[in-house]
């Protein structure tokens, strides 16, 4: 029997449709249901590796955690990672296609929309429920005769649709009402109820906006979801304006972590677990920041290697991390950062950039090559190095993943981690460089901070440079516990009768 479905929409980008989905993943699975996620086609640079080496959105992932079930690319077939304001990697299945412009981009729609469909019905004949996301809103006029993601697939599969809006921006009755009426009477008739999202307030001065908006348009309002602060889900396109400010206002903390706010930073959910550490303020140095003396610089993955390069250069932070390290403190560059930290990349086949070279920070004694080919893996590894800030980490065993296009070579005297298992291979390779006096550390291993044994070694480490002592004063929660927190929060916030009725289950 093929499964049901329900699909999230919003009026507009980070509504909190990500959020929601993920929610009802995890409240359907703690229900009874085998549940999957679904998203067409996701813009983001925050990717993870699947099992089998495939390139995902990052949120389809945290969907499928959620949910209990092993991510695959089906949940999200076409990953559009931007390159530069026009310009994208399409990855199609977990492989990237190649680098289109957007108008080029738009040319492949008749290509890719049996990718679509195939996918979404492999995973309708695997669950009980298929969850979908929509992306930004299904009322761009200008977009909906190219549209792969939002209502085309809710008609293709005759989803029931609920409409989320954030009321934390303002203006979402007309958000709501505004993208219905620019909705055909088809598209219309799928929507299903609303979702009103981030509320602040007293909700009984809301209750009487809810009642004409439920008189106005005969939809059903399933709940209005309060802002929270303490729940902590990997989000897919960036940290939040409000999240970066707090962070960098903390004032109760004995380390300093500064991460460099690269133009194209990836994968920048590798830190979360470092933001939940009480004792650290994790901040994010962006234009017009000043870097101070942090305890730990460090440099994140990054889409566009060779031209982050040269911003680090030309605002001036480039000889700062060099005199940050000259002066003895621990520097970390993973991926992209890594690459950065050696003496000298090389793209001959302007796989990165316009420039064939580039000069690196000169931090570490190794140099990269881009391919055009790209290195996707699930990995486990053992940490080898004994001196510096891993000095208390040694045998210490980590997960993680890896996604670069570029190889590094110099390192093989001075890696640190041993890598055990490859996409489910065993075998015995090395990764990464650790500098001679163990105080800079390249890798290309993503997800390293969400190893807890190695993120306290080392931030013991750094506390004990400072002569004080580290100690957590408050537990991290793990994803599990993350994750059922949200559906609690977001359950106690919906009429679930409701959401059953409208996915056409019964409630257990």
């Amino acid at each position: 029997m093929a499964a049901k479905t329900l699909m999230v929409q919003g009026t507009a980008s980070s509504v909190g449709k990500s959020i929601l989905v993920t929610a009802l993943c995890r409240i359907l699975r703690q229900d009874g249901w085998k549940v999957a996620p679904f998203k067409a086609q996701n813009m983001s640079l925050n990717s993870f590796v699947t099992r089998d080496g495939g390139e995902i959105g990052r949120a389809q992932v945290v969907q499928a955690e959620a949910a209990g079930v092993e991510p695959t690319v089906e949940m999200n077939p076409i990953l559009l990672k931007p390159e530069a304001d026009h310009r994208s990697q399409v990855v199609v299945r977990g492989k990237p296609l190649g680098g289109f412009a957007a108008k080029d981009y738009y040319a492949l729609r008749a290509q890719l929309w049996p990718v679509v469909t195939e996918s979404l019905e492999k995973l309708l004949t695997e669950y009980d429920v298929v969850l979908i996301e929509g992306a930004g809103s299904p009322a761009e006029v200008n977009l909906k005769d190219r549209d792969i993601v939002n209502m085309r697939v809710a008609l293709h599969c005759r989803a029931p649709v609920i409409l989320a809006a954030d009321i934390d921006r303002g203006g979402v009755f007309a958000s709501l009402v505004g993208t219905l009426e620019l909705l055909e009477p088809e598209e219309r008739s799928l929507i299903k109820a609303f979702v009103i999202n981030k509320f602040r307030g007293d909700l009984s001065l809301l209750e009487p906006g809810l009642r004409w908006l439920e008189e106005r348009t005969k939809i059903p309002v399933a709940g209005v979801i309060p802002y929270y602060h303490d729940i902590h889900i990997a989000e897919e396109d960036s940290v939040s304006l409000e999240r970066r400010r707090a962070m960098k206002q903390k004032c109760d903390y004995v380390l300093d972590v500064a991460v460099i706010g690269l133009p194209h930073i990836s994968n920048f959910d590798d830190f979360d677990p470092l933001e939940q550490e009480e004792g650290v303020r994790l901040r994010y140095v962006e234009p017009g920041d000043q870097l101070e003396e942090p305890d730990l610089i460090i440099l994140p993955g990054t889409k566009s290697t060779m031209n982050d390069l040269a911003y680090l250069k030309s605002v001036g932070l480039a000889g700062r991390i060099m005199d940050h390290s000259r002066r003895g403190k621990p520097v970390i560059g993973i991926c992209g950062g890594y690459q950065m930290l050696g003496g000298k990349l090389l793209d001959p086949g302007r796989v990165e950039s316009a420039d064939s070279e580039a000069e690196g920070l000169g931090l570490l004694p190794v140099i990269t090559t881009f391919f055009p080919v790209k290195s996707t893996h699930q990995i486990r590894a053992t940490v080898m190095a004994g001196k510096g800030f891993l000095e208390g980490a040694s045998g210490l065993s980590l997960s993680g993943y890896e996604i670069h296009m570029g190889q590094t070579s110099g390192m093989e005297t001075m890696a640190p981690f041993r890598i055990d298992e490859r996409s489910r291979k065993v075998c015995q390779d090395f990764d990464g460089c650790l500098s001679s006096d163990g105080n800079v550390l390249g890798t290309y291993l993503h997800g390293l901070f969400h190893n807890e044994a190695l993120r306290r070694s080392i931030l013991c480490d750094l506390a004990a440079r400072k002569g004080v002592a580290f100690q957590a004063t408050g537990k991290v929660l793990s994803k599990e516990e993350q994750y059922d927190r949200l559906a609690d929060w977001v359950r106690g916030s919906l009429d679930m009768e409701l959401i059953y009725r409208t996915i056409d289950l019964k409630r257990p």
